[in-house]
């Protein structure tokens, strides 16, 4: 964690994020796109454009914890992107201080080739931690997945649930400074999804910033105090937790 607090912090003005579509032969292939990414097409240009955001203000501060709300391809996952720095605006500025740990896409920076004790210390890397501190927290992180011998197999011959597990047992240790979390976080079972729940509220308690993006109204009250709402890629409202699911839910009725 920073020893100072106001280094944390995330600040977008009038942020947007376009995805150009080259040769696009049909709307349907166009549809297809703003399906996975949100936004409107713009059909005044030579070239199809996704505006999968458009016009993100955001000013967010040490301690803020944020729930994004909104129907499937409303914009929640490119504004996670955004936030994490994989997407670069379009026009307008973000600008994020603080070491981030995005949690939305637990196979990245993970090698397959390599056993999942290595891929521990690997992926602990890629979320901004030192070898040192990833060693030390090998024997909990073991424990917790669960998956005893397979830790000192390849990767690539994990399931996919199995590999949720180890990615969820090093995200959940780490120490984040900015936490950026997608509740879809992949498939597991139910027993070990209620026991990960308990090590993500505890890493929410350790993180200074987060932005959590779920479907599930009893979880983003468990971790969040406000929340944004989005629709096609636009913010749509921002404020109390309550008064936001209040508004999206009556539209929704």
């Amino acid at each position: 964690m920073s020893e100072d607090s106001s280094l944390v912090s995330i600040t977008t003005r009038d942020a947007c994020v376009d995805f150009p579509i080259f040769d696009a032969k049909s709307r349907s292939l166009k549809k297809t796109v703003m399906g996975l990414v949100g936004g409107n097409i713009a059909s005044d240009t030579k070239v199809p454009i996704i505006e999968a955001l458009r016009d993100i203000t955001l000013d967010l501060r040490h301690g803020a914890r944020v729930g994004l709300v909104g129907h499937n391809g409303a914009g929640k996952s490119t504004l996670l992107r955004l936030l994490s720095g994989i997407y670069e605006p379009t026009r307008g500025q973000a600008e994020v201080r603080g070491r981030v740990a995005p949690v939305f896409d637990l196979g990245v920076g993970m090698d397959p080739e390599v056993t999942g004790l290595e891929n521990i210390v690997v992926r602990g890397l890629f979320l901004g931690m030192t070898r040192k501190q990833m060693e030390s927290r090998i024997d909990d992180i073991a424990d917790f997945t669960e998956l005893g011998d397979f830790l000192r197999m390849p990767l690539r011959t994990y399931s996919t649930g199995m590999r949720v597990r180890l990615a969820l047992g090093v995200v959940t240790s780490i120490d984040p400074e900015i936490l950026l979390l997608d509740e879809g976080i992949g498939a597991v079972d139910a027993a070990f999804l209620e026991k990960s729940k308990k090590r993500l509220s505890e890493l929410v308690e350790r993180s200074g910033l987060l932005v959590f993006a779920s479907h599930s109204d009893e979880f983003l009250r468990e971790l969040c105090d406000t929340a944004i709402w989005m629709e096609h890629g636009q913010i749509r409202q921002h404020g109390e937790l309550e008064d936001v699911l209040r508004a999206y839910k009556g539209d929704r009725a």
